[in-house]
């Protein structure tokens, strides 16, 4: 074992020096247009540059030429994209940066807001997502089957579904306009340095990629089909505190922790097609469609230990302090209980569409577009538990030494064998089941299903003007119809024939999951699925109203007209170019689902709203003769709630305490974030070979989301009273918009071959950006200003590389500071936590063979990501040594091949 860890440590180390003496960068460049000719150097057009360095000169090249502020990120070469999903390789793009699930960029951040401030569209149309958010989960897309990402920073008047802080539009080929016949098969292998974090988990994986393109009838007829598999591994060790309680003499202490070895196996099915049709000179066809199968299996195993908030005593005399916070002592009369728990996600993806484009030789044009899209998304959770037996106070217990540190809490146990098996008995430990219907469960059923369809259509008309200071006017009209639903299944688990406490059978057991990382050693270890599958486990419905009170339906309608003129004048020796144009959208929103009455059933219950949205913007780009571009945009612009704080279900009730109605809830009146927004960037470019860069924004946020106890009159619902009683005003805790926020700050970027500099360092260079952001709200009347949820003041990457004679290197340095995110808290509700600071690091080598070669075609890479096994850290807010996650995702290894002939 100690072998095995010193050669991945070798082989991270070797990556690394190579990538930093030459190297770095994302397996995505910068680039947008889709073309099978290289950019040529402009000091020697008969040089043709290819690969990595020409993809970012076709990057320099569209962002030059884009009339908005746009970040761009393209396959390098068609089938050869080693990054796991695009989340790793949009997080490299100047200003964005992602969020981690279980080591996968999961969501993208630009500059450094919430991902919920952003919006996703693939070929330009909305999309529907897996989770409760409208957010897009980026590991759902194989890399290898998208062709390139556009990220537009502001808005412009046809962009009808923006995003507040970003919209992310992705792209897949386009036979007709990549030109030629092209076959890219590939094959990769993943190590995952971790190792078999569970004795029934893998730590190696693979994936398979094959790209077919072509063109018929005399290039009037095109198609691409793209395949991506992999069946891969992710480990972590992660610690997880249930909080810290308030100790003696106004002390900090630990109130109890759950550890967890976690293996997941990921099998992703990406396939996309397109068909294109010259139908005329003047009329393209396209129809388009993408299909994801996503299947993540993960075991979690572990041991909770209620310390402080339990029976458990904190032995007087036994404690250290640092400051007021309790870092070290002794618990006596610990009942522990061993977690094995199971998740499952089963995730279908379907989005595809129709489009038809005219373009005329009198200037007219036309298009037109159907959009599709649909998720049907699973998750259970599976809970079984293990302790010394039934019940509070009936089993063993423990006596635990511990240290809270800057890694979690870390014990020695004096007492108990965790992974004994006559012991460790499956039961109910605690009585945590004492509500169930028969006074006792010994695990959880829980299912998600999340139902997501979508239909958008979009019709454009534009006149191109010969003369004057417009060059072009257009008009459209859009429409989009979603519904996104949520349906939960919850059951108590029983052991069968009604024992109350089973040691676990011979035939289940299985090597014990070390938990060495917070000085514990194995605990008991089986796989629950299996256990419900042979009846050692029986379900039984949980009866509680809490249950069908989750479910809700939210049907989203939204109507846009808009008006957009581009600009082409002369001012002297420079020009301006760019666009200004008016977007106006009226929203029907309405949600279904039940209200729960504290001594009442379930009431069946509709509300909505409907608004409208006029949203003007401005994108204006100075381009002078010196290569010098200064733009200017303006706009307003929204972002829709996220659909879990749309919902219509409430549950309240007549509080006895307060004398008045109290409810906690959705909001199906909620409007969008709002904001009036400004962006003047000043970008130096070379040519197309590279750009310097330093952007400026501000955003003046009219409304924001927040969740607030605010007034609410329950007349009109359903409600209990104490006789006398008949006031129906009350409150109610929900999501509502809060007003007068900002949201501002500037972010340098570039890209910059070193032969720009001098010819002696032709195949050198270096892209990447920083960026600052600062924000500030103020929650409800008379609170202090704090910032948005989930944003980092400060967001950076970085890449180095050297490509030349077949050879390539690169090193990527991501970092992203610390910020207030939400997380589901110990009760199953959202909380707000501080997230800390990271850095990730990957590196990658490659060899092309050469043109003329025995071998031409057949490129060969090894990749290395988070080379310094960065962990993902939050605290509890004010408090930095009070850690609530700690989790280790170690390294990951890529090796493999591409083919393209």
């Amino acid at each position: 074992m100690a072998t095995q860890f010193n050669r991945a440590r070798l082989l991270g180390a070797s990556i690394l020096a190579i990538a930093l003496a030459g190297a770095a960068a994302p397996a995505w460049a910068q680039a947008t247009p889709q073309t099978d000719a290289a950019p040529q150097d402009d000091a020697a057009s008969t040089i043709i540059v290819t690969g990595f360095r020409a993809s970012l000169q076709s990057a320099v090249n569209v962002k030059k030429n884009a009339q908005t502020i746009v970040e761009s990120v393209s396959a390098e070469d068609i089938g050869k994209l080693p990054d796991a999903s695009i989340g790793e390789s949009i997080a490299r793009l100047p200003g964005l940066t992602s969020q981690r699930l279980f080591g996968r960029a999961n969501s993208i951040a630009i500059r450094g807001a919430s991902a919920d401030l952003s919006s996703t569209t693939l070929n330009g149309r909305p999309q529907t997502s897996t989770g409760e958010q409208r957010n897009v989960e980026f590991d759902q897309y194989p890399a290898e089957v998208v062709s390139r990402v556009d990220v537009y920073k502001t808005p412009q008047a046809n962009l009808i579904h923006q995003g507040l802080v970003g919209t992310v539009d992705i792209r897949t080929i386009r036979p007709l306009d990549y030109g030629k016949q092209m076959v890219a098969v590939g094959a990769r292998g993943v190590y995952a340095d971790l190792g078999k974090v569970n004795a029934d988990s893998k730590d190696k994986g693979y994936r398979l990629t094959g790209t077919y393109v072509d063109q018929f009838a005399g290039d009037r007829i095109g198609v691409a089909l793209s395949v991506a598999y992999s069946d891969e591994p992710y480990q972590s060790k992660e610690f997880e505190a249930w909080g810290y309680a308030d100790g003696p003499n106004g002390s900090k202490v630990i109130g109890g922790i759950k550890p967890f070895g976690v293996s997941t196996q990921l099998k992703r099915l990406g396939v996309q097609g397109a068909v294109q049709v010259r139908a005329t000179d003047t009329l393209m066809l396209t129809f388009d469609g993408f299909y994801g199968d996503f299947k993540d299996k993960q075991i979690k195993r572990g041991v909770e230990f209620p310390l402080y908030w339990s029976g458990a005593t904190l032995v007087p005399g036994s404690t250290q302090m640092d400051g007021n916070f309790i870092k070290s002592g002794t618990f006596t009369g610990v009942e522990a209980v061993v977690n094995n728990h199971g998740y499952e996600r089963k995730s279908t993806i379907f989005s595809g569409g129709f489009n038809a484009k005219y373009t005329g030789d009198d200037g007219w044009s036309a298009s037109f577009d159907f959009g599709y899209s649909r998720t049907d998304r699973s998750e259970l959770s599976l809970e079984s538990n293990a302790g010394t037996g039934y019940g509070p106070g009936n089993g063993a217990t423990d006596t635990l030494d511990f240290v809270s540190g800057a890694k979690g809490t870390r014990f020695t146990s004096s007492l108990l064998d965790y992974s004994d098996p006559n012991l460790m008995v499956l039961t109910d430990p605690l009585g945590w089941g004492g509500g169930a219907p028969l006074g006792h469960q010994e695990g959880y059923y829980n299912n998600r299903i999340i139902d997501d369809e979508l239909k958008s259509y979009q019709l454009e008309f534009g006149k191109e003007i010969e003369s004057g200071f417009l060059s072009k006017i257009s008009a459209g009209l859009g429409y989009t119809d979603r519904t996104k639903a949520k349906t939960p299944e919850e059951y108590i688990l029983n052991l069968a024939n009604g024992a109350t406490s089973l040691a676990l059978p011979e035939k289940y057991r299985m090597d014990g999951t070390d938990l060495g990382f917070i000085g514990v050693g194995p605990i008991l270890s089986y796989d629950p699925f299996r256990l419900l599958k042979d009846g050692v486990y029986i379900r039984t419905l949980n009866p509680s109203k809490d249950v069908p009170a989750k479910a809700y339906a939210v049907t989203e309608r939204v109507m846009s007209l808009y008006l957009m003129a581009d600009i082409k004048a002369s001012l002297g020796s420079s020009d301006l170019t760019g666009n200004i144009g008016v977007l106006a959208q009226n929203t029907e929103q309405k949600s279904r689902g039940f209200v729960n009455l504290a001594a009442a059933s379930l009431v069946p219950t509709t509300r909505g709203d409907d608004y409208w949205d006029i949203l003007p913007s401005m994108n204006l780009s100075l381009r002078m003769p010196s290569d010098f571009v200064v733009r200017l945009s303006a706009a307003r612009e929204i972002q829709r709630p996220r659909f879990e704080d749309m919902k219509v279900s409430l549950d309240y009730g007549y509080n006895t305490s307060s004398g008045v109605i109290t409810g906690t809830g959705g909001n199906p009146t909620l409007r969008p974030y709002r904001a009036w927004a400004a962006d003047l960037n000043f970008e130096k470019y070379f040519g197309t070979k590279g750009y310097l860069g330093l952007q400026f924004f501000a955003k003046k946020l009219q409304s924001y989301v927040y969740r607030e106890t605010v007034p609410f009159d329950y007349s009109g619902l359903p409600v209990t009273l104490p006789p006398g009683v008949t006031d129906l005003n009350g409150t109610i805790t929900v999501p509502v918009n809060g007003k007068g926020g900002k949201l501002y700050g500037f972010e340098v970027a570039g890209t910059l071959p070193f032969d720009v500099i001098t010819p002696a360092l032709e195949g050198f260079g270096m892209t990447g950006g920083a960026g600052y952001t600062k924000t500030s709200i103020k929650p409800g009347v008379g609170a202090s200003s704090e910032d948005l949820p989930d944003y980092s003041r400060w967001v950076a990457n970085g890449t180095l590389f050297f490509e030349k004679w077949g050879f390539s290197a690169r090193g990527s340095v991501r970092y992203r500071s610390s910020f207030v995110g939400q997380f589901v808290g110990f009760g199953g509700e959202r909380e707000l936590r501080r997230a800390l600071s990271e850095t990730i690091v990957d590196g990658q080598i490659g060899y092309d063979f050469q043109k003329g070669s025995a071998l031409e075609g057949l490129s060969l890479f090894l990749q290395g990501q988070n080379l310094t096994d960065e962990p993902f850290v939050s605290v509890d807010t004010g408090a930095s040594i009070q850690i609530r996650n700690y989790q280790s995702y170690g390294r990951r290894f890529m090796a493999g091949f591409n083919y393209r002939f």
